[in-house]
């Protein structure tokens, strides 16, 4: 017998805006018949491609942990460049920039979603395999 990751959940100080923000960033959408609206203090998120489901909850701590979470994000059709300003747009600060720190064409950038939770933008697939 072996247990399954049922979703990820996030805490947070604003649980729609922050489902918001991470709907856009990757394709995700609401729950069909549970749709997210302001105020709601737990609301999911499903990516309509492989079923992954994101749950962000508000929690009343004052200092919310420093590392709520850790994703790992690459571009689904675009380069991982293309990805970072894409993200830089949407509302994300850069963290540190390690792009090259391998030799040419390897690394990541580090960013930070409205709330200063990280992520790494990682080459897409084909990148990985040149």
């Amino acid at each position: 017998m072996t247990s399954f990751i049922s979703h990820t959940t996030i805490d947070c100080r604003n649980a729609y805006e922050l489902s918001e923000w991470w709907k856009t960033v990757l394709g995700y959408a609401d729950i069909e018949g549970d749709p997210n609206e302001p105020g709601h203090e737990e609301c999911m998120i499903r990516d309509p491609e492989s079923g992954h489901q994101l749950l962000f909850i508000e929690v009343p701590d004052a200092d919310l942990p420093a590392k709520r979470i850790h994703f790992d994000v690459a571009s689904r059709d675009g380069s991982r460049d293309d990805e970072v300003a894409r993200l830089l747009a949407h509302g994300a600060t850069e963290v540190a920039d390690h792009r090259g720190k391998y030799g040419p064409g390897t690394g990541w950038v580090t960013l930070a979603d409205p709330e200063g939770n990280q992520l790494c933008v990682i080459r897409n697939q084909a990148e990985r395999s040149e």
